[in-house]
C-alpha cells in the first residue's frame, strides 16, 4: 500500500540516520525515519551481565530479537554456515532507535589527518585497495566540531601532540581519573609518552536535561539508565520529533529501493511491524542502514536500471568490509587496581597511531572498559584453565588485579572481504540475507601485534608482575566498527558514493553510515559517521531545490 509521498525517507535510525533526520526536518523537509528494530530504554534491558554484553552467544539485548534474520558467514576455503544474531561470528550491529550509540562505550574519537590520505603518506600494500578518501581532515573538522558540541563529548585531549587542528575544546570536562588512569598516566610520562583523558560522548555534568555519569560498571553493552550517554536516540532525533516534520517508524524492515527508468529514487518498500508491505514515496533516499545491511539493501534492489543493485555497476558494492582489530596486553599487577569506578576506560595515548617504521598507520592505545567477570575469564594468562577450582581460585584472588590495555588496529581494505546477497537464504520477511566472506590483509595482522607489544611495555612500566598480549588472528573483520562497503571516491569505477555520499549513478540516492569509509582509522569511528551525516545532510539542505540538485 503506498502512503504519502514525503521529500526524504531514510532508512536506519543509528548513529547516522537521525542526525540527517533532524538536519532535514529542522531544515522545513519532511522526513519518514524508518527503523527495523524498537526504541529500548534502560528498562527494556536491564543489566543482565551475561545477555547485554557484545557478544551474541546469549542473544543481542538491542537486537536483531529474534532468530528471523540469518547471515550466511563463508570461511577462507568457502565453506559456508548460517549464522543467527544470537551464534558466534553474525558480526552485529544493534538494531534498534540509535543503534550502537544507545549501548556503546562511547568513545568520541577525530581521525588523524593522515587518516584520510593513507595510500599518499604510505602506498598501498600488495593485495589492499588502500586509497585516500576525496575530502580532507580539514574538509570534516567543522563538522566534528558539530557533534562533539550537539550531541555531547566530555574529555580533555590536550596532551594530545598527535591529534589534528581543533578550533573549539570539548564542551565538558572529563570525569576524575580513577585508579587505573593513575597507575598508567605516570607510566606514560616515564616512557616519555602523552598520555589524556579520552574524549567520550557521556556526560560528565548535567547537560541538555540530563544528568552526569553515575559511573556505574554496566556501561558498554548496556543502556544508560539514567540517559548520561549521549547517542542519537536522546539528542537529535528529539530534535527531529519536535519539528512534528519527521516521522520515526518502528519494527519496519526496509526490502528495496525503488526507482524509476532514469535510475532516480522514488520512494522504498518495506514490511510494517504486522507484516505488511507498504510503499514509501519520497523524493530523496538516504540509507544508513550499516556497513552490512546497507550494501544488502542496495544489492536487494534490482531493476532494469541497475540490475546488479544499485551503485554497482562497477562492482563495488560490499566490497572493503572493514571492522577493527583489537590487539593489546594484559597485566597483572601486585596490588589492586579495580576500584569499580565505570566507565572503566579513560586514559589513552596515541603515540602509535602513525609513525611506526614499517607499518601504515597503528592505533590508539587505552585502558579497556569495566572488565565485568564474564570478560575476565577471557583475559587470564596462559597456563590458568577456563574452567574448574582452579580457575575459580585465579579469579577470586586476582580478578580485581588486572588491567587490560588495547587498541583498534588502523586495517589495509582488502577486495574480497565483502557483503553480498545470499542467493539461497532468506530472512522472516522473504528478503535474501547477506553473506560475508573474505579475510584480513597480513599487513593489518602485523600492525595490530606490534601494538601489542606497545601495551605490554606500557603495563610492564606501569608494575605489572606478569604481562600477556591480545594478538589479531585472520579471520573476516566486520564487528560492531564495521565499515568500507560502499566507500566514498571521485571515480565511479572504484568507488559507491561521492564526497557527499551520493550514489555515483543515481543524484537522489544517499549512503550515510559507516559504510562509506575509505579506510576506518585506528580509532572508534562512530564520530567520523556522525560528522559525515552532518556534512552530507549540510549539502542535501543546501543543495535540493525540490525536484532535483542545482
Amino acid at each position: 500500500m503506498a502512503l504519502p509521498k514525503v521529500n526524504v525517507v531514510i532508512t536506519g535510525a543509528g548513529a547516522a540516520g537521525p542526525i540527517v533526520a533532524k538536519e532535514l526536518s529542522t531544515a522545513g523537509l519532511s522526513v519518514v525515519l524508518l527503523e527495523r528494530g524498537k526504541f529500548y530504554t534502560a528498562w527494556d534491558c536491564r543489566k543482565d551481565d551475561l545477555r547485554n554484553q557484545r557478544t551474541t552467544v546469549l542473544g543481542n539485548a538491542f537486537g536483531p530479537a529474534d532468530e528471523g534474520n540469518p547471515r550466511v558467514v563463508a570461511d577462507a576455503k568457502g565453506n559456508e554456515r548460517i549464522v543467527e544474531p544470537s551464534s558466534p561470528g553474525y558480526h552485529n550491529n544493534a538494531a534498534c532507535v540509535g543503534g550502537g550509540t544507545l549501548s556503546y562505550g562511547a568513545m568520541a574519537w577525530r581521525f588523524h589527518p593522515n587518516d584520510f590520505r593513507m595510500k599518499s603518506v604510505y602506498g598501498a600494500p600488495e593485495g589492499s585497495t588502500l586509497e585516500d578518501w576525496p575530502l580532507t581532515y580539514d574538509d570534516l573538522e567543522p563538522f566534528y566540531e558539530k557533534a562533539e558540541w550537539e550531541i555531547g563529548v566530555s574529555g580533555d585531549d590536550s596532551n594530545n601532540p598527535f591529534k589534528g587542528l581543533r578550533r573549539k575544546p570539548l564542551p565538558m570536562p572529563p570525569l576524575p581519573p580513577a585508579r587505573e588512569h593513575v597507575i598508567l598516566d605516570a607510566a606514560a610520562r616515564r616512557k616519555g609518552w602523552h598520555p589524556f583523558h579520552i574524549p567520550m560522548l557521556r556526560n560528565s555534568v548535567p547537560r541538555d536535561g540530563r544528568p552526569a555519569c553515575m559511573r556505574c560498571r554496566w556501561c558498554v553493552g548496556f543502556a544508560c539508565e539514567v540517559d548520561a550517554k549521549c547517542g542519537t536516540q536522546n539528542t537529535v532525533l528529539r530534535t527531529a520529533l519536535a519539528t512534528k516534520l519527521c516521522d520515526l517508524r518502528t519494527e519496519c524492515m526496509t526490502s528495496e529501493i525503488l526507482v524509476d527508468a532514469k535510475g532516480r529514487a522514488a520512494g522504498v518498500a518495506y514490511y510494517d511491524p504486522r507484516g505488511t508491505a507498504r510503499v514509501q514515496p519520497a523524493d530523496l533516499v538516504v540509507v544508513s542502514a550499516s556497513a552490512v545491511e546497507s550494501p544488502r539493501l542496495l544489492l536487494n534492489s534490482r531493476s532494469p536500471a541497475f540490475p546488479d543493485g544499485i551503485g554497482n555497476r562497477y562492482g563495488w558494492v560490499g566490497r572493503n568490509l572493514q571492522g577493527h582489530t583489537y590487539t593489546g596486553a594484559y597485566g597483572l599487577f601486585g596490588q589492586e587496581t579495580y576500584d569499580d569506578l565505570g566507565p572503566g576506560a579513560s586514559i589513552a595515548i596515541c603515540d602509535f597511531n602513525h609513525g611506526n617504521p614499517g607499518l601504515r598507520g597503528g592505533a590508539m592505545l587505552a585502558n579497556e572498559f569495566i572488565r565485568l567477570p564474564i570478560h575476565a575469564t577471557g583475559m587470564i594468562p596462559p597456563g590458568v584453565p577456563r574452567w574448574g577450582p582452579k580457575h575459580k581460585e585465579f579469579m577470586r584472588r586476582q580478578y580485581r588485579r588486572m588491567i587490560n590495555v588495547q587498541g583498534p588496529t588502523q586495517e589495509m581494505p582488502v577486495f574480497d572481504a565483502r557483503v553480498e546477497t545470499d542467493p539461497k537464504v532468506i530472512d522472516r520477511w522473504g528478503i535474501p540475507v547477506a553473506r560475508l566472506s573474505g579475510r584480513k590483509h597480513p599487513h593489518t595482522i602485523e600492525i595490530g601485534n606490534a601494538m601489542s607489544v606497545h601495551a605490554e611495555e606500557w603495563l610492564k612500566e606501569a608494575g605489572a608482575v606478569m604481562t600477556w598480549p591480545k594478538k589479531a588472528g585472520p579471520g573476516l573483520s566486520g564487528g560492531q566498527h564495521q565499515a568500507g562497503t560502499c566507500r566514498m571516491g571521485n571515480d565511479p569505477k572504484t568507488s559507491v558514493v561521492d564526497a557527499y555520499c551520493r550514489i555515483h549513478e543515481s543524484e537522489n540516492i544517499f549512503v550515510i553510515d559507516g559504510s562509506v569509509h575509505v579506510t576506518n582509522g585506528g580509532f572508534n569511528p562512530v564520530l567520523t559517521i556522525m560528522a559525515i551525516a552532518y556534512r552530507s545532510a549540510g549539502y542535501i539542505q543546501r543543495e535540493w531545490k525540490g525536484t532535483g540538485f542545482k
